[in-house]
């Protein structure tokens, strides 16, 4: 817990620091995506130190099997399962919330955070774009939130326990409140996927499939 406490913190350290000093004064709204991106590597680098020091001093120095580094064949299935669930399960999760606020919870603002980092991106910078949000995003986070944090407490505690606990979290630490119950729900599936296999494969896959087809459905 210190590990993932320090590491996250750290993380927002660093990364506020470089949008500092090279986002030319700019809001985080205004900075170009090359920036972001930076930043956010700066920050994947403060969770994969914290890791690294967690295992050493509190598991078995092999961070492979500290964590449930490990692929299958079967973990291929991630993928349709992350872009059902961005299909469909979100979408049952929003049906009652826009039923009962409609002017808050709207495709546009669902879809906003998306939309602003596609029109930041633009150009040869798509391809770094997909990179980071296919490829980097649930690679580093899966490592961290159900590696590091769900892992560990799992072990510890009850398992149906540390999954909500962990999937809450995993929502609220994307700060975009309106994309909470979508996220929570998502981690919920993440979270069962690592726990069902004792391995991270599965899991990442499903965030892989999640965030393609989130970012096919904007551009």
């Amino acid at each position: 817990m210190f590990a993932f406490v320090g590491a996250w913190v750290g993380a927002q350290v660093v990364s506020s620091l470089i949008l500092l000093v090279f986002g030319n004064g700019d809001e985080v709204t205004d900075v170009s995506f090359g920036v972001l991106a930076v930043a956010l590597l700066g920050a994947w680098a403060s969770y994969l130190v914290g890791m690294w020091i967690a295992s050493q001093r509190a598991g078995s120095g092999n961070a492979i099997a500290d964590y449930g580094i490990a692929f299958r064949w079967i973990d291929l299935a991630g993928l349709a399962i992350g872009a059902g669930s961005q299909l469909v399960v979100i979408r049952v999760v929003y049906l009652p919330l826009e039923a009962l606020w409609p002017d808050t919870f709207t495709q546009d603002r669902l879809t906003e955070n998306a939309q602003d980092l596609v029109e930041r991106a633009g150009g040869a910078s798509t391809l770094l774009l997909v990179a980071v949000v296919v490829i980097g995003a649930p690679l580093v986070e899966e490592l961290f939130y159900r590696g590091l944090l769900q892992r560990s407490l799992a072990a510890r505690f009850n398992e149906g326990a540390v999954l909500v606990a962990v999937a809450a979290i995993f929502a609220a630490v994307h700060f975009r409140p309106i994309e909470f119950p979508g996220l929570f729900v998502f981690g919920l599936i993440l979270g069962w996927a690592a726990l069902r296999t004792n391995r991270l494969g599965m899991a990442i896959t499903i965030h892989v499939g999640f965030n393609l087809t989130g970012m096919l459905l904007v551009l």
